[in-house]
């Protein structure tokens, strides 16, 4: 399933925990990093890797939501969905981003540049609201300010 090169990465990181379960959050970065998403495959690899059961490394993956379980665009977009978000005008940003990309939360847009996901607190309530593009966050949006953040993404 992986290179020669990325299992040896992989012992190296497990090498690092006194239980090798602990490094299960580690090596679904770097399935990630590699496959773009945690696939099946990927889980039962991670689970024999570190003598996990399958079900526990899937519940794993489903509880974050930094780890995809379908694949995704290029550039992921996060988008909080709580309260303070919520009350500062998250809808309205959903709502832009739908329209502008063509796709509503949980999917890709037809050129696989965007991904858009719905979650739980990214943890910018008080510059709410706000979202998150690869690893960059963007915090106190506005429609207006969304739609130019997405048109400077690079592809």
């Amino acid at each position: 399933m992986f290179s020669e090169e990325i299992t040896q990465e992989v012992d190296a990181i497990v090498t690092r925990y006194p239980e090798a379960r602990s490094a299960l959050l580690p090596l679904l970065h770097l399935i990630q990093r590699e496959k773009g998403w945690v696939s099946p495959d990927g889980m039962n690899w991670a689970a024999e890797r570190l003598d996990l059961s399958p079900a526990h490394v899937e519940g794993v993956v489903t509880f974050y939501s930094m780890y995809f379980t379908k694949p995704v665009g290029r550039n992921v977009i996060q988008l909080c969905r709580t309260l303070s978000c919520d009350i500062r005008g998250a809808q309205s940003i959903r709502k832009m981003i739908q329209d502008k990309l063509g796709i509503a939360p949980g999917e890709t847009s037809s050129d696989e540049k965007f991904s858009l996901i719905e979650v739980e607190c990214i943890g910018a309530c008080g510059t709410a609201p706000a979202m998150m593009i690869g690893d960059d966050l963007h915090e106190n949006l506005t429609p207006e300010r969304v739609g130019a953040i997405l048109d400077q993404v690079e592809d």
